[in-house]
């Protein structure tokens, strides 16, 4: 049964652009790999922890919602567990709720971009 997933991940604030790029990467392909369909990406850019980790007080901020099988979950925290430059990660399951409120700030997302470019 697939079911829909949003996850946020925060990556050491040490890396350079192309070993983030990479790290976001791998997961995507890991994913894609498994037979998850990714909906929706953001990158949320360098932000401010609330309480440091690991001796560190900011982070680079990525989500990826995505459709996959329950069972690939387990796999790809073990994943992110493994990788040292994840510092933080967040799987939720979305409900039918949550995916029609996700749809929508989209939709207004790019309605508002749109008017700017006009």
């Amino acid at each position: 049964m697939v079911r829909q997933y949003e996850t946020v991940f925060i990556m050491t604030p040490v890396l350079s652009d192309e070993q983030m790029k990479e790290a976001v990467s791998k997961f995507q392909t890991f994913l894609k790999d498994k037979g998850a369909e990714i909906v929706f990406e953001d990158h949320w850019g360098l932000r401010k922890l609330a309480y440091p980790i690991q001796k560190k007080s900011t982070g680079f901020y990525h989500l990826i919602e995505f459709k996959a099988e329950p069972a690939l979950i387990a796999e790809m925290e073990l994943e992110m567990k493994r990788d040292e430059r994840i510092i933080r990660f967040l799987t939720v399951s979305l409900d039918k709720y949550a995916v029609a409120y996700n749809e929508k700030r989209r939709r207004e997302k790019e309605a508002a971009k749109a008017e700017e470019t006009k």
